[in-house]
């Protein structure tokens, strides 16, 4: 993987609580080191932000909305839009808003990726099932090589994180899988563990079968 051709893309990873997203702080100490490591191989760092507007311009068909008439998620006018403090962006990253669920659906993401000359794209974040599984087929649409860090993704439930994770898995051809230390070995150029698709539909699963077909996406292919 050419370093100079890499971007991180962190998606969502806002205040907005109201999901019950599972792990948080395992999420954020996991994007705090990746983020730390990519500074020092100057990847760019970009983040995206969901933004639902006060006044319901732009909103989603039958958005959840509060009494008020405010959207119940991401709304414009808290704090729940704004980037965790732990990990909020410096001067030089790249904070790209968003009004629909996809990084890319009407943003200037794909643009951004292009004029940096990205063809790696490092990327995790949350909701799994939404946002980040809705960015990624789109990145995959669009040529990038995709290198998810799985330790950074979180749902508000495990069956949907689980599957969403074995969907991408199974039609993502270029996909990577890693969890956090194991990624920065690769950019540090040492030995790594990993897991890549072999195969259209590699890792099938039924309800049954979903958990024990989810223990396969642990990175173990050593590089």
């Amino acid at each position: 993987m050419n370093n100079h051709q890499s971007a991180l893309v962190l998606i969502d990873l806002q205040k907005e609580s109201n999901f019950g997203l599972l792990n948080m702080e395992d999420v954020m100490k996991n994007a705090g080191q990746l983020i730390d490591a990519c500074r020092q191989f100057d990847i760019p760092i970009i983040y995206t932000r969901q933004i639902n507007r006060k006044d319901q311009a732009g909103l989603s068909k039958n958005e959840p909305l509060k009494a008020d008439g405010t959207p119940y998620y991401y709304a414009s006018h808290t704090e729940n839009v704004e980037i965790f403090d732990e990990i909020k962006p410096r001067d030089e990253d790249i904070v790209i808003d968003k009004y629909r669920w996809s990084a890319f659906y009407e943003t200037s993401l794909d643009l951004m990726l292009k004029s940096l000359g990205v063809n790696n794209l490092i990327i995790g974040g949350v909701v799994t099932d939404g946002c980040l599984m809705t960015s990624v087929f789109e990145a995959y649409f669009r040529d990038y090589h995709i290198h998810l860090i799985k330790d950074i993704c979180s749902s508000s439930n495990e069956g949907s994180h689980m599957a969403s994770l074995l969907i991408m898995a199974n039609w993502v051809y270029n996909l990577e899988v890693y969890e956090t230390p194991e990624f920065i070995k690769r950019l540090k150029d040492q030995p790594f563990q990993h897991w890549t698709c072999e195969r259209p539909d590699s890792l099938p699963f039924t309800p049954e079968t979903m958990r024990e077909s989810y223990q396969h996406l642990q990175p173990r292919k050593e590089v």
